[in-house]
């Protein structure tokens, strides 16, 4: 059983036999020692530590072995994203969103209910909604979840097989001698780099490919047609940063800037978004293809 709260997902955890604790907050502090023993308190006195019937228990409730509990994350403050997320197709086995800039798709670090995957949650009222891919936090645009758990792995197969035709959009910094070459394909070997937020390219067999078209022009900017062979990390900003034309607003290419934890500065979105993407879906067999409602516009002559 898995209890939600305001579309949070719970976390299970099993009390073994052959352990013995004095009470329930012993046994968290001693399972989970990078959790700080207030963290806990406080989690246990917001009834976020349950019984797998969802009954709130108490830190001084004596340890029952081979039980199982369930929890919740809690953040003491949160980053508020305030751009909204449209649902542009729901049927019983999909939900396609169109994601703002900022928001990230799934928990994590610094975000919980600030989340696409938590808000979609709560506007549908499915708790079993699992993103089947995923985008940047910093990119807008088409994400797609599955509704039914056992039906998952299928459309992820498809991301898998690259049965998956996606194209994104992105502003960037006109540059003549590569606009000749347009169209192109560029391939390369990217690898995690030394900063975990960077990739970067080495030498060796390509495992990445991007086709990007030049769209249209208003110099010294240009907007760009990517479609993604592959889907490595940060394919799309790396390889158009490598061919010296970094997406307009990007903080981690070419340069890595501080991260912002609470205070975003919400006047510089990522000029990148997931404008389209279309499958055939493996249940109904049908033709699925779906269009941001979004747009990128380019830079006037007085923007810098």
């Amino acid at each position: 059983m898995q209890v939600n709260i305001e579309g949070i997902s719970s976390s299970r955890v099993y009390l073994p036999i052959d352990k013995k604790y004095h009470d329930l907050l012993e046994f968290f502090i001693r399972t989970f020692p990078h959790v700080d023993s207030s963290e806990w308190e406080a989690r246990f006195t917001e009834g976020l530590v349950m019984t797998m019937d969802g009954d709130p228990v108490q830190a001084d409730d004596s340890y029952q072995a081979n039980t199982h509990l369930i929890y919740f994350r809690r953040l003491a403050r949160e980053p508020e994203i305030p751009f909204l997320e449209e649902i542009l197709y729901q049927d019983e086995h999909i939900v396609v969103a169109d994601k703002p800039h900022f928001l990230p798709v799934t928990p994590s670090g610094l975000y919980l209910h600030q989340t696409l995957l938590n808000r979609l949650k709560k506007q549908t009222g499915i708790q079993t909604l699992s993103p089947i891919h995923r985008i940047d936090r910093d990119t807008a645009g088409l994400v797609i979840f599955s509704v039914r758990p056992q039906e998952r792995a299928q459309y992820q197969n498809l991301f898998r097989d690259r049965a998956v035709k996606k194209v994104y959009e992105a502003i960037a910094p006109y540059c003549e001698e590569r606009a000749l070459r347009l169209p192109m394909t560029y391939q390369s070997r990217l690898v995690e780099s030394k900063h975990f937020l960077q990739m970067q390219e080495v030498r060796g067999d390509p495992n990445s490919d991007t086709y990007i078209e030049l769209m249209e022009v208003n110099k010294p900017w240009a907007k760009y047609r990517l479609s993604p062979g592959s889907g490595k990390k940060h394919q799309l900003r790396s390889h158009l940063n490598t061919l010296g034309i970094p997406i307009r607003n990007d903080q981690i290419y070419p340069f890595l800037t501080p991260y912002q934890e609470y205070d975003l500065d919400f006047s510089k979105p990522l000029q990148l978004l997931a404008k389209e993407i279309h499958f055939v879906d493996p249940i109904s067999k049908e033709e699925k293809s779906f269009i941001s409602e979004r747009d990128l516009n380019l830079p006037q002559f007085t923007e810098q």
